[in-house]
């Protein structure tokens, strides 16, 4: 064993070693949607007197911590996000209402003198007076100016009196600073007045609402009468309920909020649903894993053997690496990680190929000597292919938003972990048992010492694709113009993620139909809302933007045709929001096409990117088409699923180019149709055998993986066909037909390459 192979062996035993400990002492940070709870996305507004700034936000987030431990929410979750937006999760949380009546609250809480109450609000008030409705609605008190702000108060706790069982509750508050001597001043005053009459009140009045309006120990006569309620603490009383004494302490403890905010994303997942997904996709993981394994085995066979070995050091290290930056795995993010198993087997297919036919050729002396080969040859290949899709990952994070960040996360980690383990694991395992006495001696277990099936065929065959290239282009063509006639006929089902509105997806006890689901929501006073069935007993309602009151309102109308009803999940997006994500959603899209492209023009010739350009309309035109078509809807995770086919599609074609620009090198005067026909028939195979590899495992998370995947795994099983085309039948013809009427300068011969190569491998043990 040379120098370099001990080092990988060495760095191999170190990795796996570090991901299986990881693997059993570490425990993943599962998202809402995995674990259940709901998430709200608040943003911060700028106030007449303050401005919504990165400052003001964290402030901001302070306070809602605050707030939300008084409220006793397990394990809660409030982080900044931007420059003025805050992302508070619940988890557990199954029922938003009050969470968000209670958090969203800006808690602009003072206390004002009473001057009158009067039956109607004058037109213009004098200045310095304010009027607002009583607690019971019936007229509106006169108040002065506010006497004094929560700020002087450091704290409040629900209480209950003992003596008043189950109505007695009250919030005991707690001054600071000048706080109670400005509570003496104002009660002082209040005592002095006639017990019974508006001016006796102390209105303490919460965002505009007065909340509670005591009068001031009404049976205590005149005796606090420029006196009032000294000392560091006072009670707040009236009809409170547990909840509301609570709540309000809540609100009080937790501070004054230094800007407002507003409720523009809030997303509840009930548990049997974010239990259902896991287990569905680990279901759909392990039967995916395992044919894909079969498959392998079957055309590799000892080095096939290998590469499922490291398939099973890729999950350790993906898991890992996940666990170990703390990275939340959401519903997007466990679809990647499954993915990018099929993404790893891709560049252990690349080396077995290529180390297949330095050995029939006999550019190679031996087994393991192909097999070290096959590594140096194929790198250029995965290197460039495995950059374009970490482009396509990066901009998912940087660019978008939601869930669909955590699968650029969960992609890119996949990405790493599958060129470590192929480059590294699978190598120091294939080249160890390619070394093996019983295999030197029974070459074909090896699997590299003879073609497979396709390639033996398409060499018998040797098809000339090139000679039919314009129809070939013809067929893409019509491909894509009855894509975007679906798209102009049908239009796009664009989710909510897009539209903004509400979301709601609930079980019902008894099995309805559709029709009847719908009557109940019209019932509800919503008879434009789009009812779909989405299982069995499960329906999806889409409505604008409704309030959670108003939601709940609908599932309260189900209940009444179905039984009990069980929200598994309920969305509600701004129109703002949507407008955003929306926008950003574009501008991903844009900037990956534009970075791979560019990629591809420094790594080949423009024609070249020309043909990968076409192959990627292509790809998208057909996999969108089809969705219009269908009236499948378009959301954020179809979004991801989009990129991961421009990756894929540009991993393709990066892959033929590779070997076209390889092929002509060494066959500088021949023809380029049929050194395209050469390129094709050579990396084919390849193609098809990492195809069918992640079919596998995207036809398991279709049929296994629940509705949450579905349409994902739908949409990537179409790029994978549609790309397996395009890069070859779309992108080569195209360079072929531009080559024709721009062609490059032929390349010089590589003679300084023959020269080296006829040395002595002096790297091999001999």
């Amino acid at each position: 064993m040379n120098r370099s192979s001990l080092v990988r062996a060495l760095l191999a035993f170190l990795v796996l070693a570090a991901s299986t400990y990881v693997t059993l002492t570490a425990k993943p940070q599962l998202g809402l949607d995995l674990r259940g709870g709901t998430q709200i996305v608040l943003e911060a507004k700028d106030s007449p007197t303050v401005k919504a700034t990165k400052e003001t936000t964290d402030k901001a987030t302070q306070v809602l911590h605050r707030r939300i431990d008084a409220l006793g929410v397990s394990e809660p979750n409030v982080t900044r996000q931007g420059e003025n937006r805050i992302i508070v999760e619940l988890p557990g949380v199954q029922d938003p209402r009050e969470a968000a009546k209670v958090i969203g609250k800006t808690a602009q809480l003072t206390f004002h003198e009473v001057l009158d109450q009067v039956a109607t609000k004058p037109a213009k008030p004098a200045a310095g007076e304010t009027y607002l409705p009583t607690e019971q609605g019936q007229g509106f008190l006169r108040l002065a100016k506010p006497a004094m702000t929560g700020e002087l108060v450091s704290g409040a706790e629900g209480m209950l009196d003992p003596q008043q069982v189950g109505q007695g509750w009250f919030v005991e508050m707690k001054f600071k600073g000048n706080g109670g001597k400005t509570w003496a001043n104002i009660t002082g005053k209040a005592a002095c007045q006639p017990v019974g009459t508006p001016q006796r009140l102390i209105a303490i009045v919460l965002d505009n609402e007065v909340i509670s309006a005591p009068q001031v120990d009404p049976n205590g006569g005149n005796q606090l009468c420029n006196l009032g309620i000294s000392g560091g603490t006072t009670t707040i009383s009236g009809a409170f309920t547990e909840e509301d004494a609570k709540d309000l302490a809540a609100l009080i403890s937790g501070g004054a909020l230094p800007v407002p905010v507003e409720v523009i994303d809030q997303r509840t997942v009930g548990p049997s649903l974010g239990q259902d997904a896991i287990q569905a996709s680990a279901l759909a993981a392990i039967i995916g894993l395992a044919l894909t394994a079969l498959f392998i085995i079957v055309v590799y066979r000892l080095v096939g053997l290998m590469a499922v070995l490291g398939l099973i050091g890729y999950s350790a290290i993906s898991y890992a690496a996940l666990t170990a930056i703390g990275a939340t795995l959401t519903l997007p993010g466990l679809a990647g990680f499954v993915l990018a198993i099929g993404m790893a087997v891709d560049a252990n297919v690349l080396v077995f190929e290529r180390a297949r036919e330095d050995y029939i050729a006999g550019r190679t002396d031996g087994l393991r000597r192909s097999l070290r080969s096959g590594f140096q040859n194929a790198l250029s290949a995965i290197a460039d292919s495995n950059i374009t899709t970490l482009l396509a990952a990066g901009l998912l994070f940087f660019l978008a938003a939601g869930p669909v960040r955590g699968f650029g996360v969960t992609l890119s980690i996949g990405v790493i972990a599958s060129m470590l383990s192929a480059l590294v694991v699978t190598r120091v395992f294939a080249e160890f048992v390619v070394s093996r006495g019983f295999v030197l001696r029974r070459p074909a277990l090896s699997g590299i010492a003879g073609h497979g099936r396709v390639r033996t065929w398409l060499e018998a065959r040797r098809p000339s694709l090139m000679k039919h290239s314009r129809r070939w282009l013809v067929i893409t063509a019509v491909a894509i113009v009855v894509s975007v006639a679906g798209v102009a006929v049908r239009g796009l089902n664009l989710g909510i993620e897009f539209t903004g509105g509400r979301l709601l997806e609930v079980s019902t006890a008894q099995r309805i139909t559709p029709d009847q689901a719908r009557a109940a929501v019209a019932e509800a006073g919503y008879p434009t809302a789009v009812v779909q069935a989405s299982g069995a007993d499960d329906f999806t309602i889409r409505t604008g933007t409704i309030s959670d009151d108003e939601a709940e309102k609908i599932r309260e109308s189900i209940s009444r045709t179905a039984g009990d009803t069980e929200v598994l999940r309920n969305e509600s997006i701004g129109p703002s929001l949507g407008k955003e994500l929306r926008n950003k959603g574009l501008i991903a899209l844009g900037i990956a096409l534009f970075a791979q492209l560019a990629y591809l023009a420094v790594r080949f010739r423009w024609t070249f990117g020309a043909g990968a350009v076409l192959a990627l309309l292509q790809n998208v035109a057909v996999v969108v088409g089809i969705f219009a078509w269908t009236g499948k809807p378009i959301d954020g995770v179809f979004l991801a699923a989009i990129l991961t086919i421009i990756g894929y599609t540009v991993n393709d074609s990066v892959v033929v180019f590779d070997r076209i620009r390889e092929t002509r090198s060494a066959r500088a005067t021949g023809n380029l149709g049929t050194t395209i026909d050469t390129a094709i028939v050579n990396v084919l195979p390849r193609t098809i055998n990492t195809g069918i590899s992640t079919l596998f495992i995207l036809a398991a998370l279709l049929f296994l993986g629940g509705d949450s995947l579905a349409d994902f795994a739908l949409a990537l099983l179409l790029g994978i066909v549609v790309g397996t085309y395009s890069s070859n039948l779309t992108a080569a013809p195209l360079l072929l037909e531009l080559e024709r009427r721009f062609p490059a300068p032929p390349p010089r011969p590589k003679r300084a390459q023959v020269d080296r190569d006829a040395q002595p491998d002096r790297g091999a043990v001999v």
